[in-house]
């Protein structure tokens, strides 16, 4: 098996990339301080950066996503309220339950239709009467992209004006908010990814970026919000541990990011159709046009009995992706056209052999 790290062709996510030359510059060049005291310059100025850049009053930098989305919903909701959330929403689905463990908030998950949005009248439907039977619903959580997918701007307005019109708070998942931001940007024939970022986010309360995914930071998130919000959600952080003292190390490679990285997730898309163009036509193989940089491949009928040895073929040539009979592969700054073509060649030549 290949194991030379860079003759590998990692696609499993784009939680993998390896800061950059200047990503690393820029982290070792950094002012530090202690931000536990709130003196850290470099997690100060980062912290201005992404609530400016997305139009609120303050933010909080946290070491994870899953850190942010639960001091968002804790700071949101108290023991014994509900929020209302997608089947398979990250801080419902793959974040261990933190908000129900560790708040005592109940999750009301609701089935998402084909494009991954939530049915406006069975958000309505699931908002509970104030009656001491229930619990109280405090909150609608959101996440674009999901999977992957852009989330229809129209429906993003409309689903959080009809969550603000019950009495609702509303949080974005936004782990990778630039990326939908790009989509949307794209599909508008509009330039500016940053004020298309904008524009989803001022449609909620609060929003969590995170910065090591597709923006190539080695670590953190931002949670950011109103400063009475952010105040109560520091609060949590401390709580959950989240006090990282000289963060500015960290804080440093994702100011850079925002910086650097945004404006070249077009060129990830790119490459995420140019692999799903690269397997279409392959029996036994369906193929999800991807909106971003992930691409979903089912595999179907007698192809499913080849998935555990698909996968063990591909790892033996240093191709890294995840899934069974539905395969994920996601494209990043540290995948090329010939990393994607490689990909797409192994594949076919599997499939070849009798």
């Amino acid at each position: 098996m290949t194991t030379d790290r860079t003759s590998f062709v990692d696609l499993r996510s784009d939680t993998v990339t390896q800061p950059t030359p200047a990503m690393r510059e820029a982290m070792m060049a950094a002012p530090l301080g202690d931000d536990v005291f709130g003196t850290d310059p470099s997690v100060n100025a980062l912290q201005e950066k992404i609530a400016a850049m997305l139009g609120f009053e303050a933010a909080l930098f946290v070491p994870t996503g899953t850190q942010s989305n639960l001091c968002a919903i804790l700071s949101h909701c108290g023991r014994g309220d509900e929020y209302i959330v997608g089947q398979q929403a990250h801080c419902y689905r793959w974040e261990g339950g933190g908000a129900a463990v560790f708040g005592s908030v109940q999750p009301q998950p609701l089935d998402h239709a084909p494009d991954g949005t939530l049915p406006l009248a069975q958000i309505e439907a699931a908002i509970k009467p104030d009656d001491a039977h229930f619990a109280r619903t405090r909150l609608l959580a959101l996440e674009n992209t999901l999977g992957g997918k852009l989330l229809p701007f129209e429906y993003v307005q409309a689903a959080t004006d009809l969550a603000k019109s019950k009495g609702l708070q509303r949080h974005l998942d936004g782990a990778r908010l630039f990326n939908a931001a790009t989509a949307q940007a794209a599909l508008n024939k509009r330039g500016d990814i940053r004020a298309e970022a904008r524009r989803i986010a001022q449609c909620f309360d609060s929003v969590s970026v995170c910065f090591s995914k597709g923006l190539g930071a080695p670590i953190g998130s931002a949670l950011v919000g109103s400063r009475e919000f952010i105040a109560r959600a520091h609060r949590i952080r401390k709580m959950a541990g989240g006090g990282m003292r000289q963060a500015g190390l960290l804080a440093a490679a994702a100011s850079h990011a925002l910086d650097h990285h945004v404006d070249r997730l077009a060129d990830d898309h790119a490459l995420a159709q140019r692999l799903a163009q690269g397997l279409e036509g392959i029996e036994g193989l369906k193929v999800e046009a991807p909106h971003t940089n992930i691409v979903f491949v089912d595999l179907t009928g007698a192809a499913q009995a080849r998935s555990s040895e698909l996968l063990a073929s591909l790892n033996s040539q240093g191709i890294l992706a995840t899934g069974l009979y539905r395969l994920r592969f996601v494209t990043h700054l540290d995948v090329d056209a010939a990393g994607v073509d490689r990909a797409v060649a192994a594949i076919r030549a599997f499939f070849a052999k009798s």
